[in-house]
């Protein structure tokens, strides 16, 4: 293992995923714990938790910590100033963890952590302006701009999944007090919500026959069933996608990117999702846009936001040796 090392965290809606990370960005250790419905102390001890027994199983010193957090970000203070869907609102986080950790702590937008990932050694390497999603309880979303992570003017920018593109849609989850997000309309929790609906409106599909059965209708049950070849479930990806698709193509007309990449666990449907996502952002998007752009699956799936969070803590490092 690289003498330099670092600890990489993502912290999700409903996972905290913490590991141990060389110069290279090889992953040598990793501990998961669940997080879903805990409350502010209780999350921040179980972060902590996770991070002192992968720093315990490392094999070699950890230089830094950095964190990707789902929360709007002020960089100025490493204040997270507000997340959808976890209880942080105006917590000094870098603060807090530094103290509690005893060592150099570097935070960031979780999803903003993916793309760095992503461009540094996955699906957006070489290319100089890209666009991240992130679809898992809500969407995530991150920007490469002319070879650089864009920010914003505070580091709270490109919140892409609470772009709106259904002005009377469906109130956007958690904290987000918009309605027709992106977010509400193509996230993990969207596809359960639809799936749900779709089910009662056909009991004699297999979706509608799991839902009459007592299972929970979420994103795993509607892709498995999909791949099943249900046509209800399959229904559901598709509009799940063409939503998808509207932003896309928004993204490509605002951002002109070279190209579009979808990650998180919502990708587990593969081109199910991703064709009619494809043709509806083909459709919509101005075509000098659309012909430049590729839009393509992540590289690094669930360990994307980890990757990018050790990436930052190493770029950090290497910024001050410099």
């Amino acid at each position: 293992m690289s003498a330099e090392c670092v600890i990489g965290v993502d912290l999700g809606g409903t996972k905290v995923l913490a590991g141990v990370l060389d110069g290279d960005l090889n992953v040598h250790n990793r501990v998961y714990r669940e997080v879903h419905g805990l409350g502010q102390r209780e999350l921040i001890e179980t972060v902590v938790r996770a991070v002192e027994e992968v720093r315990a199983a490392a094999d070699a010193e950890i230089a830094a910590v950095g964190f990707g957090i789902p929360s709007l970000i002020d960089q100025r203070t490493g204040v997270a100033t507000m997340a959808v869907n976890l209880p942080l609102i105006d917590v000094p986080f870098r603060d807090v963890m530094a103290e509690r950790l005893g060592m150099t702590v570097h935070v960031d937008n979780d999803a903003n952590m993916a793309a760095l990932a992503e461009f540094r050694a996955g699906a957006a390497q070489g290319v100089t302006d890209a666009v991240v999603l992130t679809l898992g309880t809500g969407i995530g979303g991150g920007l490469i701009l002319n070879g650089k992570l864009y920010r914003g003017a505070i580091g709270a920018g490109a919140e892409l999944g609470h772009m709106v593109i259904e002005r009377d849609g469906p109130r956007c989850q958690g904290n987000c007090p918009n309605h027709g997000c992106l977010e509400v309309l193509a996230s993990g929790t969207a596809l359960a919500r639809e799936g749900t609906r779709i089910a009662g409106e056909r009991p004699d599909s297999l979706l509608g026959r799991a839902l009459a059965d007592g299972r929970t209708v979420n994103g795993a049950l509607v892709t498995e069933l999909a791949h099943d070849g249900d046509q209800a479930a399959i229904d559901t990806l598709e509009l799940i996608g063409r939503n998808l698709g509207v932003g896309i193509a928004n993204y490509l007309n605002i951002f002109n990117p070279d190209v579009v990449v979808i990650g998180g666990g919502v990708i587990a449907a593969g081109e199910l999702l991703m064709a009619p996502a494809r043709d509806e952002a083909m459709r919509r998007a101005l075509p000098t846009m659309a012909k430049h752009a590729r839009i393509v699956v992540a590289s690094f799936g669930p360990e994307a936001g980890m990757v990018g969070a050790g990436a930052l803590a190493l770029d950090e490092l290497r910024r001050e040796v410099a």
